[in-house]
C-alpha cells in the first residue's frame, strides 16, 4: 500500500510541472533576435522591432540603377515603422561599407538625413536638393544638400550599401558644413550618442555595369 501511495505522489508531482512548463511556453527556446528597438509595449510584452522598408528595392538585393550614379542618381523611398514612444527625431545615414577613406577606418558617406520629424514615416523617392519642407537637413560626399548614388566599379565585387535609421530621444542642433560633409557627418553621430532609442537596417549591393 505505501509504495502505491508514493507512485500516486510521483505522478501527481510530473503532472504538476508539466503545467507548469505548457504555461511557460516550453522552456527557453525563444524566437530569434531582433534589429532594433520599437515601439512601447504593454508590460510583460516584448517592443516590437523598428522596422525600415523600401519600395525602391528588397533589402538585401541589388540597388537598380536609377537609384545610382549610373542611372538618374534618385533617392529610394525609404519608410518605417514601430517607432519608440520616446522618439523625438530620426537620422538616415547611408554610407559604403567598403570604403577606406584616407586609409582610416571612415567609409564612404552617400546619404545622411537629420531632424527628421518624430511624426514622419516615409521619405519619398527623388528628393529634391537642399533642406526639406519639414526641417530635415540632408548631405552627401557629393556636398551638402545633395543624395549621393552607390558607384561602385565594374571591376570589382559588389558593394555593401547599408541605410541606418535611429530613432532618437532629441533633435540634432548641427548645421551641416558645406565645405566638408564628412566633418558633418562626424558632428552628427557624435551628437547622437546617448540619444538612440531605436535602430533599423536596410542592405542593397552594387557595381556599374560592365
Amino acid at each position: 500500500m505505501r509504495a502505491a501511495r508514493l507512485g500516486t505522489a510521483m505522478v501527481v508531482v510530473l503532472l504538476m510541472g508539466a503545467g507548469m512548463f505548457a504555461q511557460r511556453g516550453g522552456g527557453e527556446r525563444g524566437g530569434g533576435g531582433q534589429r532594433g528597438g520599437g515601439a512601447a509595449a504593454p508590460a510583460g510584452q516584448a517592443a516590437p522591432p523598428m522596422r525600415l522598408m523600401s519600395n525602391s528595392f528588397n533589402d538585401g538585393t541589388v540597388i537598380p540603377l536609377k537609384y545610382t550614379q549610373a542611372g538618374e542618381q534618385a533617392s529610394p523611398q525609404m519608410a518605417w515603422a514601430n517607432a519608440p514612444a520616446a522618439t523625438q527625431s530620426f537620422v538616415l545615414h547611408m554610407h559604403d561599407m567598403e570604403g577606406a577613406r584616407n586609409k582610416t577606418s571612415e567609409d564612404q558617406l552617400h546619404w545622411l538625413v537629420w531632424n527628421i520629424p518624430a511624426t514622419t514615416r516615409a521619405l519619398p523617392e527623388g528628393l529634391p536638393k537642399g533642406d526639406l519642407k519639414d526641417g530635415a537637413h540632408q548631405t552627401s560626399a557629393s556636398g551638402d544638400g545633395v543624395y549621393r548614388g552607390p558607384g561602385a566599379p565594374a571591376n570589382g565585387p559588389y558593394h555593401h550599401y547599408v541605410f541606418e535609421l535611429f530613432a532618437l530621444d532629441t533633435k540634432i542642433d548641427e548645421a551641416a558644413n558645406p565645405m566638408d560633409p564628412f566633418d558633418t557627418r562626424a558632428k552628427v553621430l557624435a551628437a547622437m550618442q546617448g540619444h538612440i532609442v531605436g535602430k533599423a537596417v536596410y542592405l542593397g549591393f552594387f557595381r556599374r555595369p560592365e
